[in-house]
């Protein structure tokens, strides 16, 4: 089959070239859906394609961006809360519980200070009881940068407002992906809380953010006439799969061989937990032996992940062959979103890694990939185009899973 746009080339002048005809469109279908609050969406870029390899909905590595980037979250947070609670002021930042990961903490810092700049007055609340004892009413902790970062701890008023310290909340800001769904009340919480949190990885399957996003890209495609290929990575799902038992691994291995059969020599397969995250139960193979005879040591590795959630479900991803490279690593974008519209991104590079491997993993290290110092020097060429309207089409995949979910909740 032939198309109006069939080469990565064709793809990128296509894009550049109708710019803001394609986001107007984009615009119209996202402002009909419960867009993602923010996002963050890893790309990777080989000789023929742009593709997603992964959509996070509770972004953290804001500490990643550059100054000019976070001015841009700031405005972008400022409309996007209003258009949640108009005479919004309080925001609850509710975090993950590894108060270790001094990194995280940057993040954290970082992200409060882009909504204090929005002109809201935003505090970090943490809704785990485990960090805090039986009495204790609020934490201070430090980051690896230095920033001073005072922990509240969070519970619902007498009104069911989310409060803590005698403050009372107007929007709750979840930056908690609930890998191990947190023991509150959400039903009960008069705040709102952004983005959902009946969709955190206790109930996410990557399967169906990608087979949501193949459903987004047949549409985006059929539109312009797009060859689809050149913005996805093609995927299969398996479900059933025991790592410690090994019950399901020769059905994968079959399927790995088979999507191999239809690739370019020396290709690889990505076989990804379905609810993994941070990178975690991953493994990267160029054949179908790899995963039915795989060791014991890899198998504990696809086994359990964050939060001991046991994998039971896969996706085969088609290996995209990086072509980034920064200071001769081999790297991939990752594009940051609020309110469904790219505000920045960082470049994730990794010494460790060849272009066919996984680069969030030990190795990695990250530099500032500054879209808005791109736009200001009037410099936005090709593939940055290319980076948004993808990372664009990620998030609203990302809608189209909250919008099940909350079909799904209020049918129930």
């Amino acid at each position: 089959m032939t198309y109006k746009v069939q080469t990565k080339e064709q793809l990128e002048e296509f894009i550049t070239s109708n710019w803001n005809q394609i986001n107007e469109d984009l615009d119209a279908v996202m402002n009909e859906l419960p867009t993602p609050v923010y996002s963050s969406v890893d790309i990777r870029e080989s000789n023929t394609k742009f593709a997603p390899v992964d959509m996070n909905m509770y972004p953290a590595g804001f500490n990643n961006l550059c100054q000019l980037d976070l001015n841009a979250s700031s405005k972008a947070f400022k409309e996007t809360f209003l258009a949640v609670a108009s005479e919004a002021q309080t925001v609850a930042i509710i975090p993950e519980s590894h108060t270790k990961n001094l990194f995280y903490l940057d993040h954290l810092a970082h992200l409060q200070m882009a909504i204090r700049d929005a002109g809201f007055e935003p505090q970090i609340v943490s809704l785990d009881p485990m960090l805090f004892g039986e009495e204790k009413k609020n934490l201070t902790l430090v980051s690896h940068s230095k920033f001073e970062l005072n922990i509240l701890r969070g519970h619902l008023n007498e009104e069911g407002q989310l409060s803590a310290e005698g403050i009372t909340f107007d929007i709750g800001l979840l930056n908690n992906d609930q890998s191990d769904p947190l023991d509150f009340a959400w039903q009960d919480c008069k705040t709102p809380i952004v983005p959902t949190p009946l969709i955190g990885w206790f109930r996410r399957q990557k399967s169906e953010h990608f087979e949501f996003y193949a459903k987004v890209v047949g549409d985006f495609s059929s539109k312009y006439d797009i060859n689809p290929d050149l913005i996805m990575a093609n995927f299969k799902s398996f479900t059933g799969v025991d790592f410690s038992t090994k019950e399901g691994l020769d059905l994968v291995g079959n399927e790995v061989d088979q999507m191999l059969s239809t690739m370019p020599e020396k290709s690889k397969i990505f076989v990804k937990a379905s609810q993994g995250t941070y990178g975690m139960g991953i493994s990267v193979v160029s054949s179908g032996k790899e995963i039915s005879e795989m060791n014991r040591k890899n198998r504990d590795k696809m086994n359990i992940g964050k939060n001991k959630i046991k994998f039971t479900s896969v996706v085969l991803q088609e290996g995209v062959d990086s072509t980034m490279k920064y200071d001769g690593m081999a790297a991939e974008i990752a594009i940051y979103l609020v309110g469904g519209k790219p505000v920045g991104g960082f470049v994730r590079a990794n010494s460790e890694k060849d272009s066919q491997s996984n680069l969030n993993s030990r190795g990695m290290v990250f530099r500032k990939y500054c879209i808005s110092e791109i736009k200001e020097n009037n410099d936005f060429q090709a593939k940055e185009a290319v980076y948004a309207i993808i990372s664009r089409l990620s998030t609203m995949a990302g809608a189209l899973e909250i919008k099940k979910v909350q079909e799904e909740n209020n049918q129930g």
